[in-house]
């Protein structure tokens, strides 16, 4: 068998980008998928993630020359969120990553910090290291600059980098590309934000496809309908996915909400149930106290945001629990 890694993903058919040539030559093969493969006790839409390291078997010669993908190897690490169109199963948005870069916008379109946080419980599982990029900054007035200090303080104080960009007028790209060097990223954000902007501005080799802000919904048009990785001209690989309206958490445990929002679960030791506090009106909890004395340990913000994933989780796990 041939081993390599999963660079595009379009349904039903991969493409692998083989470690050797395959009998005919060819580097980059397009595969489907042979046998049954499952995420621990998960249902996956997707058995295969863009970054997966993969064994397969060729097919046909020729023009005709294809694969099976046969074997999956042990991965370092994966994104997975819910699926959009079949809530009780996951989608595998990427693999065996170095870091995730989440594309936002403070304006056109206007960043939702709930938005942030569902980005950041997919990644926290696995301890995957998140930056926070703010695109457009050409855009933002000084009360908008004021904005983007108090939120990003926010994430900064909870040990994630933020950076503030302009792919307009090339602001601290020096710095995004450095980000990006000789590392797999995944690159994300909602639609509109700039992220192929963004790529293109530090690659212009790879030429991505930009869309424009539609200026009824001040939201963008989707550009990316498959994840696809793609090498950096100057090192490292960027995997792209689809552009990604809303997170939801069927799959997680709320506990598992208190653990994933760093200083909640930092502060859980003080309370008076320690670990299985979830921190909404028990009593002598710790994190509830924060938030009244006001003291910046949990923020006002963080901690609405994360209520309301709370209680969105301990509803769709209640239904789930309800399935038949």
């Amino acid at each position: 068998m041939h081993k390599g890694t999963v660079t595009k993903s379009t349904g039903s058919w991969y493409n692998v980008k083989l470690d050797q040539p395959s009998p005919d030559g060819n580097i980059d093969l397009r595969c489907r998928v042979a046998g049954r493969f499952r995420l621990e006790d998960k249902q996956l839409t997707n058995p295969i993630a863009v970054g997966d390291r993969v064994a397969v078997v060729i097919e046909g010669t020729g023009d005709e020359e294809t694969g099976a993908i046969r074997q999956i190897e042990d991965r370092s690490n994966y994104v997975v969120r819910q699926s959009p169109r079949k809530k009780h199963e996951l989608h595998l948005l990427a693999s065996n990553i170095d870091q995730a870069v989440l594309i936002v916008t403070l304006i056109y379109p206007d960043v939702k910090l709930g938005f942030i946080d569902r980005f950041l419980l997919m990644t926290e599982p696995f301890g995957i290291p998140t930056t926070i990029v703010f695109n457009k900054a050409d855009l933002l007035e000084a009360e908008d600059l004021e904005t983007y200090e108090v939120i990003a303080s926010i994430y900064k104080d909870i040990g994630y980098d933020v950076l503030l960009v302009s792919a307009e007028e090339g602001t601290n790209i020096d710095q995004f590309r450095n980000l990006l060097k000789d590392k797999r990223s995944l690159l994300s954000g909602q639609s509109g934000v700039g992220k192929s902007t963004l790529v293109n501005a530090v690659a212009p080799e790879l030429d991505l496809r930009t869309g424009e802000i539609s200026d009824y919904t001040g939201k963008g048009t989707h550009t990316t309908t498959f994840a696809e990785l793609f090498n950096l001209p100057f090192g490292g690989e960027i995997i792209d996915p689809p552009g990604i309206k809303n997170l939801s958490f069927n799959y997680l445990k709320p506990i598992e909400i208190a653990y994933y929002y760093r200083e909640i679960f930092a502060l859980s030791p003080e309370c008076r149930f320690g670990g299985t506090c979830l921190h909404k009106n028990e009593p002598g909890c710790a994190v509830i106290a924060s938030v009244e004395a006001e003291d910046d340990r949990v923020t006002d913000l963080r901690y609405h945001s994360y209520l309301t994933l709370l209680a969105e989780t301990e509803e769709q796990n209640y239904w789930e629990r309800k399935k038949v």
